[in-house]
This record gives structure tokens, C-alpha cells and sequence, in this order.
């Protein structure tokens, strides 16, 4: 069976370093991507209003169990970001974060390291708000060498999950 991962990151800003990050998963066998889109039907969709850009989220977001969440610069203060990492969260699918500044963007860049801070995703029994960071690993894409880890981490992720 093949693995759907659903890539959350911050479109206009990242795309090329995502790209990396995707293009690597789904070179190897049984793995599909999902999350993606070109600029046309991003700018189609957002024009249609708040209502349309969670029903294409919610939509490209069925099938997938895991969400990996790609962290740029400004990743984490991002709306749809924001809405991606709690409704994963709320269905249950596992999760991991990946910082990705330091990908080469195309011009031979690398970029400031952003935060996996994303605002409360839940509430405990007793109140108190859940945060991402606080139940998802993080990890370094060209620190803990990405290319060759991140099937093992979305399948870590999966498995916490129970999918």
C-alpha cells in the first residue's frame, strides 16, 4: 500500500525548498504526495474565499496519514498553515516537523531558520492548551540528513498514529 503524506509549508515562500522535500519522497516506491498546486489554481481557489481554501485543504488532506510540516522562515505564522497543523491533528494523522532553511532555494541560498511554534492545536483534560512542539518531533532536513531519513520518519510517525 502506498504512503500519502500531506505537505503543509508556506507556499509563496517555500515552494522551492518543498519541492526538494517532496521530490525526494516520491522518487522511491509507494509513496505519493499531496498538498501541492501551482500558482493559477492557488490564486483561483483563494479568490473564491475562506470557505473554498479549506474545502481544497480538507480535500487534499483525505487519504493522507501523515502531514509532514515544512518550516521556513515564516512558516509558523502562517494562516492555512496554522489551520493544516490542527486539523492533522484533529484526525489523528501522524506528524512530524522539518526545518528546511537550510535548502538551497534557487538561487543558491539558504534562509533564516523559522519556528515550530503554531499556536495552540488542542486542549487537555485540565485546560491547559496542547501545543504542537510538545507532542511531534522536529527535525533538521540537511542537519539530520533528510534524503535518506524522512521515510523512516514519516513511518515513525504513522506507526505513533496507529496508521
Amino acid at each position: 500500500m502506498a504512503r500519502r503524506v500531506f505537505f503543509s509549508f508556506h507556499y509563496e515562500r517555500d515552494i522551492w525548498r518543498a519541492s526538494v522535500v517532496r521530490n525526494s519522497w516520491v522518487t522511491k516506491t509507494d509513496r505519493e504526495a499531496a498538498g501541492f498546486w501551482d500558482a493559477a489554481d492557488w490564486e483561483k481557489v483563494k479568490k473564491r474565499g475562506d470557505r473554498a481554501v479549506k474545502e481544497w485543504i480538507d480535500a487534499q488532506m483525505a487519504g493522507t496519514s501523515v502531514t509532514a510540516v515544512l518550516i521556513g522562515a515564516q512558516t509558523s505564522g502562517r494562516r492555512w498553515v496554522r489551520y493544516e497543523v490542527k486539523r492533522s491533528h484533529e484526525q489523528g494523522k501522524g506528524m512530524l516537523a522539518l526545518y528546511i532553511h537550510g535548502i538551497d532555494d534557487r538561487h543558491g541560498s539558504s534562509d533564516d531558520q523559522g519556528s515550530n511554534q503554531f499556536g495552540p492545536i488542542a486542549v487537555d483534560a485540565s485546560g491547559q492548551d496542547v501545543y504542537f512542539w510538545q507532542l511531534y518531533p522536529t527535525y533538521d532536513w540537511v542537519v539530520d540528513d533528510g534524503y535518506s531519513n524522512f521515510g523512516h520518519w514519516v513511518e515513525q510517525a504513522a506507526a505513533r498514529a496507529g496508521r
